[in-house]
Parts: C-alpha cells; structure tokens; sequence
C-alpha cells in the first residue's frame, strides 16, 4: 500500500515538473539537467552543454503534449497521414521549438540570468542536414503545418549518420567534408528498439501451397538488415499537438563475427556490420558508379519497408479487418523515392495476408497519393532491371504483374496503338531494360499532383500527358508553401515583432492577416521602422560575411541574391554572366554604373556533377577579379557563401534586397525559396516559371521584375532549332563576357579552364544567351528603382502583405481536404 502510494505521489509531481513553463520553472529544469543529466556545474559547463541542457528541459515540456496526442490518436482510431520522404531538410529544432511552445519571451531570460544569450546557445546546434535542397525543406515545412493544423500525421525516412555534405570551397573550388551532424549527439531524438523491424534484401522466390489448396510466393534466403527507429517530436504552434518524424537507421543482425576474429581475421569479424550499416550512412551516395546506385536503391527500399511494417503494426493494434486500411491510411509519396511501398504493401497484402490480387490491388490504389516534384525528363528515377532482380526479386515480380494487368487495360482502351502502350509501360524495353518509377506511382496512387500550376498543367499536357488521358480524375495542383513560423517567426524576430505590433499576431497561423499591412504603407513611421529592420539584417548578414569570407561588404548596397542547389536549369551562370557585364560597365565607362550591388551566391554541387561544380569555380573566380580591383571593389563586390543550409538561410532571407529565380521557364517545378525572400520583403527578378506564377499573379506586374521566354516560346523556339550563336551575335554585352572567357581572363594560371562552359553554351540547353539581354535590361531598371528607397521600401511592404497564399498552412488544408479526406481545426 505505501509503494502505491508513493507511486501515486509520483505520479501527480512528474507531470508537473516537466510541464512547469513559468520562467523559474524553465530555469529550475536547465539548471537541473546541467548538474543531473550531464553532470556538470556552472564552473566545468562549456556552451555546448548549456545548449543540451536548455534542448533537454524544452524537450521535457514537449514530452507529455506528445503521449498525450498519440494516446487520442490511439484511443479514438483516427484516420492518419503517412509522409513518406527521403529528405527531410529539419535544420535546426531548438529555436522552432521555444516559439513553438510560446517560450520566447521566457527563455531568453532564464539565460540571461544564467550568463548566456540565446543566440550564441542556438549557434551550438548542428543543422540536421537530411536533404539536399527544396523536396526535404518542404517536407519540414509540411510536417510543422500538419502537427499546427491538428492533423494526425507521421513523417517517415532515414536517419542518415551523415547528411548532406559539408561544403568549404578551397581555391575557388567546392570540397566535400563528411557532415557530422551527430557527433556530438542529438538531444531531440528517442531511440525505440522495441519497434525494430527486419528489412530483407536479395534471395529469392518460391512459390508454395496453403492448407487451402492456394498457391502463394514465399521470399527465401535473403540477407537482412535491422531497421532501428529514431522518433523526433514535431510541436505545433501553441496547440499542445505533438505528431512524430520517425527516422530509421540502419543495423547489422549480426555485429560481431567471434569465429573470424578469433582466427585472427579482425576485419572480416566486423565486415557484415559495417555492410548493413552503410545503408543510412550517407544521403544520396554518388550513383555514377555501380555500388553507389545499389547503395541508393536499398536506401529507398529500407526505409518504405520498415514504414510500411510500422505502420501495419500501428493499424492491427487498432483494426481487425485488413479491408479497412484505406479508411485509416493515406500514404503521401514526396516524389518517387519512396515508390517501392506501392510494391511492399502488395507484397504484404498477396504473400502474408493472402488476398488474392483484386482485393489486394483495390486496397493498395486507395491508400497511395503521389507528389511529383520535377519537369526534367532525365530526372525521373529509375532502376535497371537487373539490379532489382537482383536485390529485390519479389518485388520485381510484383512489378511485372502490374505491369502486365496496367497494360491490358491501355490496350482495351487504345488498341492497336503501340507506342502509348510502350510510352505508358512501367518497364522500358531496349538494351538494359529499367523500372519507370513514376509510371509505377501515377498507376499505383489514387492522387498525383503537381506543386505549381505550371508544373502541374505541363505534367498534364507534356511528361504524364498520355496518364492524363487514361486517368484524367487522378491529377491535380497542390502548389507549393512554407512555413511562417520558422521563415518570419523566428527567421525574422524585429520584423515579425512590427508586423505583430501593427495587425496583431493571427499571421503566425492564418498567413492571409498580412494583406492587412496595406493600410500601412502611407504610414511614415511603419516605412521608417521597416526600413531600419532591412538595415539591420542587412549589416547582420554583413557581419556574417566579414567573418566568413573575410570580404567587407556595403549594406547600403543592393544584396542580390540566388541561393540554392547548384544545378544548370537553375541557371547560375545567367547571374555569374551578370556580375561580368558590371565588372565591364565599371571599367568601360564608370560613369554609366549608378547602383552599387553586393552579389550574393551560396549552394552545393551534387559530388559527381562537373558542370554545377565548375560553375562554383567560374562564381569564385569573378570574386576574386572584382573583389581585388581597387576600382571595381568600390562599387560591386561578389561572395560565395559556403555550406548553404537551414541556419545559414535564416540569415539571408531577411536580410535581401533582390530575390533571383531565373530559372528557364518550364524546367522549375515550383520553387520555395522564391517564397521566403517574398516574405522577408525582398523583391523577385524572374521568369515565369514555377511558383513565380502565381506569386506574380498576387503581386500584379508592377510588384515583380518579370523577365525572359515563357515556356511556351521554349518550347515553339527549341522546335524550330534553337542557334544561341544568334542571341550572341545581337549582344554586344554577350560577346564582350564570351571574349573574358576565351582569353582566359578568370583563370589566367590556368588556360582554358572554363573552356567547358562555352562548349557547353554551343547547344546552350538551359538557353542563357537567350534570356541575357533580356535579364540584363531589366537588372538595370531595377538599379533605378533602387536608388528610390521609398519606392524600394512600398514595394518590399507589398510583397510580404501578399504572401499569405504561400504558406504551407494552406497547402496542407488543400491537401488535407481533397487528397487525405481528413478533417483538420
């Protein structure tokens, strides 16, 4: 009776305790973990220590908020949403956090109090780099609205032990370090071996009888690999919602082999170990050569297999009736990475639970929703036959039935026809015969969409157009959004603090209030006010750069900006083409340059891409050029940020002037970095492609510097034979950069360093020489509004009270009402 009691006591003081969010309780609770969990006291405690401390005690307060919101889910059954993603680009969580739970204004008290500043305590967190660029920060974006919204969700992917690369650039050049993001451990995780699930991989088929007399495959001697989850909370905003990331990594079933070792073979004692693991060792392993692209489909298969196995258990636990799935589960593909689930669940479905393929295949199609992400044709995965035979040869299997029963309904439908029947098939014929993954989504998904309207009209219209006449009801738009939170919320405190000032705080969660800050824009001291937090940010990102870089920078200057991955439809060197024609203006006829400029460049070049990486060179060796000419130095100076990243953005964002989305059109599916200078009061130079649409269409052309070939006249000029020699002869500018290049100007120690680049821009097919005069004379009508800052600041007010479209918040309602079917508050 006294231990029930005592028990008892317990009980009603541990909740308490760590929901305590009172200042002295916040300060009780780091000082405790200080001297309790880490063992250290005010004297021995490094920085890094009070970050895991404060990490720690915000993470109690999300604690009981999050078994709370999972025994509701469980105890009323709900309907949930399965995220399936191979990046989830999170950044750092702390700051997202404390605003999270409404410790903002308490936080930085209690550190104050303690001796520190919550700047120089958030700078102790490594990012979480699990993403390469815009699919895994849209996904982080997506997971922070869906827990906001109260929507039962789950995010699913891997727990990568090193994520993207660390980049330093080394003479101009882009060099690749190990990103050790968890070396000094990671105080947001909770590791959950009791849910481990066995992940197999190669083997083979057989095919058995039942006590029914049924035949059924069985997958037989395969070699496994455990799938260890890591949970991560996800807090919405100040609703005490708490949804999961769940993060796999991978394990050996066998870590240590003693009869190797005790033969003296140390090596191969730990080889099957070191094997397995390397399946979440690195995000995207370089798939130019063979064991990098085996790498990179296992990685894909792992993590949708152990989701699928964790989310069937999660719905036996709760279910009877296998025929219910599709009302208790929507899985949403980001993109084709996560494709083979379509296949795992049937393979579940047929060889576990033996249903037979009509019942089996009407579950599976209504459970799957497919986004897809790209417009280039080259970039739609996928994978050789044979390597699936070998690796995966259940599921190949699988595949092929598919295939077979998908294309007996084409051929009743178009018979005769034989090109749409090869054109539609999820296996290409030729000499090395590959799996069409997207093909695979769009027949295995009830949903597909597209993230803008232009991607989603040119994937009707042109790469999924035959799809679209045999599934006309399956494809739709769900364009594009961030979240507020963390790209003005915490990006932007000084700005966010105005706008909250001026229209109140219902911004945070309905982005659409700021249409509100109109009625300010004749307001002298909201100008004023809006103006000083630009300079503000613009003199930190300065700073930053100084530090860095070591370059002084203007704030007074124009920042011009384009910050994202490296990639030549991304169109980089159209910028780099730019700063050249400004470095020539200055030294042909310095009278005519008008507006000094500081331009701005960060991102990371895939390791086996040449070309992006030569870009990052060609960018480097025009900052070196400008930045060293006494003359030019003065007026233009040029910086390469490295090791872009989620903290890194935060800096940028608010501090820019001039947003670059130059892309060619019809190649950008969406964009959201577009989206975030947006908010942040910068200003668009861009074409009209993607999401700048439709940002376009919200700001009116007057609010948005629109340049270039629409994607129509791509296409009609591409038709014709496209000759950039043409666009190069007409330009005097053009020619002038051309002749720099030849002469090796930028690489005098170097002949024909970029020679690359030329030959690159005889085909041109990205079309640069089409759209640089263009680009060229719309920059200059931006340097002349420019100089008008009152203009400058009406128009920066404008574009962040017409963001409120592009919030993540209304991309998860639209997706929530017409793909989930889900009710959200």
């Amino acid at each position: 009776m006294k231990n029930k009691t005592k028990i008892a006591e317990s009980r009603t003081k541990w909740p308490q305790l760590f929901r305590d969010t009172s200042k002295e309780g916040i300060k009780s609770s780091f000082f405790a973990h200080l001297k309790y969990t880490l063992a250290k006291d005010r004297y021995s405690a490094t920085l890094h220590d009070a970050f895991l401390a404060l990490s720690t005690s915000v993470r109690d307060r999300i604690v009981q908020r999050w078994i709370r919101t999972q025994q509701k889910y469980h105890k009323n059954n709900v309907r949930r949403i399965y995220y399936f993603s191979l990046e989830f680009l999170i950044g750092r969580l702390l700051g997202n956090n404390i605003f999270n739970l409404g410790l903002e204004s308490k936080v930085p008290k209690v550190l104050s109090e303690a001796g520190y500043s919550l700047e120089e305590i958030r700078e102790q967190e490594m990012d979480a780099g699990l993403g390469n660029g815009g699919l895994g920060r849209l996904a982080a974006c997506f997971l922070d609205s869906m827990a906001t919204l109260r929507i039962p969700a789950h995010g699913y992917g891997i727990r990568y032990d090193y994520g993207i690369f660390h980049q330093k650039i080394e003479d101009g050049y882009q060099v690749e370090l190990p990103d050790e993001w968890l070396r000094l451990g990671n105080p947001w995780e909770f590791r959950r071996p009791e849910y481990t699930v066995k992940v197999r991989f190669y083997g083979r088929t057989v095919t058995l009888t039942d006590k029914r007399g049924r035949r059924y495959k069985k997958w037989v001697d395969t070699e496994d690999v455990l799938a260890v989850p890591y949970d991560l909370p996800v807090p919405g905003y100040k609703n005490d919602v708490v949804n999961t990331l769940r993060l796999w990594s991978a394990n050996s079933t066998e870590d240590f082999d003693l009869d190797y070792f005790n033969h003296g073979d140390y090596e191969q004692a730990v080889y099957k170990k070191i094997f397995s693991e390397n399946i979440s060792k690195v995000l995207y392993p370089n798939d130019n050569i063979r064991e990098g692209r085996e790498l990179r489909l296992k990685q894909e298969y792992f993590f949708t297999a152990a989701s699928i196995a964790d989310l069937m258990r999660r719905f036996v636990a709760d279910n009877s009736d296998i025929r219910d799935l599709p009302e208790k589960i929507c899985i949403q593909l980001n993109d084709t990475h996560p494709s083979l689930a379509i296949v795992e669940l049937m393979r579940i479905l047929l060889d576990d639970h033996r249903l037979d393929w009509h019942q089996a295949w009407d579950i599976s199609r209504r459970i799957f929703a497919y986004t897809n992400h790209t417009l280039m044709p080259e970039a739609l995965e996928c994978w050789s036959v044979l390597l699936m035979e070998k690796i995966l040869p259940r599921h190949l299997q699988i595949i092929y039935e598919i295939n077979a029963r998908f294309l007996e309904e084409v051929s009743e439908k178009y018979p005769g026809d034989l090109d749409k029947i090869r054109r539609m098939s999820l296996v290409e014929e030729g000499s090395s015969k590959r799996v069409r993954m997207a093909n695979l989504c769009i027949v295995g998904s009830f949903s597909v969409n597209g993230v803008s309207e232009l991607h989603s009209k040119l994937l009707r219209e042109v790469i999924f157009r035959d799809f679209h006449e045999f599934y006309p009801q399956k494809f739709n738009n769900k364009t594009n959004g961030i979240t507020q939170r963390r790209w003005l919320l915490k990006a932007n405190p000084e700005l966010s603090g105005l706008i909250t000032k001026a229209i109140g705080d219902n911004w945070v969660t309905d982005l659409s209030h700021l249409e509100k800050l109109h009625s300010f824009l004749n307001d002298k001291g909201f100008r004023r006010r809006w103006k000083e937090i630009k300079e503000n940010n613009k003199k930190t990102l300065a700073q930053y750069i100084y530090k860095t870089n070591n370059v002084l920078v203007d704030s007074q200057s124009l920042f011009d900006v384009q910050v994202k991955r490296m990639h030549e439809y991304k169109r980089q060197l159209l910028f780099g083409f730019y700063m050249l024609s400004q470095y020539l203006k200055i030294k042909n006829d310095p009278q005519r340059f008008i507006c000094p400029r500081t331009f701005i460049m960060g991102g990371k070049a895939a390791p086996g891409y040449y070309m992006a990486k030569l870009v990052i060179k060609f960018i480097n060796s025009i900052a070196d050029v400008i930045n060293r000419d006494k003359v030019a130095r003065e007026k233009v100076k040029v910086i390469f940020l490295p090791n872009y990243r989620v903290s890194l953005a935060e800096k940028i964002f608010p501090a820019s002037d001039l947003s670059e989305q130059i892309s060619l059109a019809g190649t950008e599916a969406s964009g959201t970095g577009n989206m975030k200078f947006m908010l942040n009061g910068a200003l668009t130079i861009g074409t009209l492609d993607g999401a700048n649409i439709e940002m376009k269409q919200f700001l009116g052309d007057e609010n948005i510097f629109i340049f270039g070939l629409r994607a129509d006249e791509v296409k009609s000029i591409k038709e014709r034979g496209y000759s950039p020699t043409e666009y190069i002869e007409k330009s005097n500018m053009l020619r002038e950069i051309f002749s720099l290049i030849r002469k090796d100007f930028l690489s005098p120690r170097n002949q024909g360093l970029f020679k690359p680049i030329l030959d690159s821009l005889e085909s041109d097919p990205f079309m640069v020489c089409a759209d640089f005069d263009a680009y060229f004379n719309m920059q200059e009508e931006i340097s002349r509004h420019y100089l008008d800052s009152e203009w400058w600041t009406e128009k920066s007010i404008i574009n962040t009270s017409r963001s409120g479209n592009f919030s993540s918040d209304r991309t998860i309602r639209e997706y929530a009402k017409d793909i989930w079917n889900i009710d959200y508050k």
